[in-house]
């Protein structure tokens, strides 16, 4: 099965009490990618500057992900700045530069349109839907985030429609379902559209919601957190490289997912950017995989 990811790459600043980085690999597709490709191929489209450094090209390459989709256009790449202190959940924007993503539309290259699966990380609902028309046939998966679900809600809402999975956050989720109730929320979200709603707890796991009911787990344990920039895209991504490489979308194969999902997004917080996710094994996902489910199983 082919996955696609259509998103952004980008370059971050980012401080947390561990430290701070400056202009290091970032943007959802590119951890959405990384942590996908534990599982088999994956195709990216997005757009980059003329400053793109050639080594992250080649460390997406070496990931296995075909950059055929990757348009370089004159100007910078996009740049956000970050911080977190005390609540690791969530980040301070301190700056964010969009450069060449500033009115950008994703074109899929042919031979990407005949994708099984699509991710389409956060970004403007009209774009999204673009990508939909150009690979109506693909399992589909939308992230968002409040700016759309503020300013452009009637497009989300017919995005929504479309999609046959939302993958987003909590405080997302009680937005869009405009409820405070988040077992509530849920159950709204499946009504608006998708066939299934994942919704991300960070430290406090997920929660998934389909027509056949509800299901939930924590998060994979861990004492020190460096950097939780890109947690959700790589819990997307091994989500969703779990299903492609599944070949199913039903309950157990969902649930399944999530757990790979959660166990990427391990990885990915124990250092900065993707210094952690890229140097892993798929043995080592195995690995916390099966100690996963010994510490969630009935007695």
């Amino acid at each position: 099965m082919s996955l696609l990811v259509v998103g952004a790459l980008a370059y971050d600043t980012i401080e947390t009490p561990s430290g701070r980085v400056e202009e290091v690999l970032g943007g959802a597709a590119a951890y959405f990618a990384v942590g996908a490709s534990y599982f088999g191929p994956v195709r990216l489209v997005g757009v980059v500057g003329e400053d793109f450094k050639q080594e992250h090209r080649t460390l997406l390459l070496e990931r296995g992900v075909n950059l055929d989709g990757l348009e370089v256009k004159p100007g910078k790449t996009f740049r956000w700045a970050g911080r977190y202190s005390g609540d690791m959940n969530v980040a301070q924007t301190t700056a964010t530069h969009l450069n060449v993503l500033d009115g950008y539309m994703p074109k899929i290259p042919k031979a990407f349109r005949d994708s099984t699966f699509v991710f389409l990380s956060n970004g403007p609902p009209a774009s999204q839907a673009s990508v939909l028309d150009q690979v109506p046939k693909a399992f589909s998966v939308l992230d968002t985030m409040n700016y759309w679900i503020q300013e452009t809600w009637e497009d989300l809402l017919r995005v929504l429609k479309r999609v046959d999975m939302l993958v987003c956050n909590d405080q997302e989720a009680r937005a869009i379902a405009e409820d405070h109730s988040l077992i509530r929320a849920g159950k709204k979200l499946l009504d608006m559209g998708p066939k299934a709603v994942v919704v991300k707890k960070g430290e406090h796991g997920a929660f998934l919601w389909t027509k056949h009911g509800f299901h939930a787990i924590p998060a994979y344990p861990l004492d020190h957190v460096v950097d939780p920039t890109g947690a959700g895209d790589s819990f997307a991504g091994g989500l969703l490289g779990s299903l492609a490489a599944s070949g199913s979308t039903d309950d157990r194969a969902l649930r399944r997912a999530m757990i790979h999902g959660a166990i990427v997004a391990s990885f990915t917080v124990e250092d900065f950017s993707l210094r952690r996710l890229r140097a892993i094994t798929r043995k080592e996902i195995d690995a916390r995989y099966d100690e996963f489910l010994s510490f969630t199983a009935h007695p």
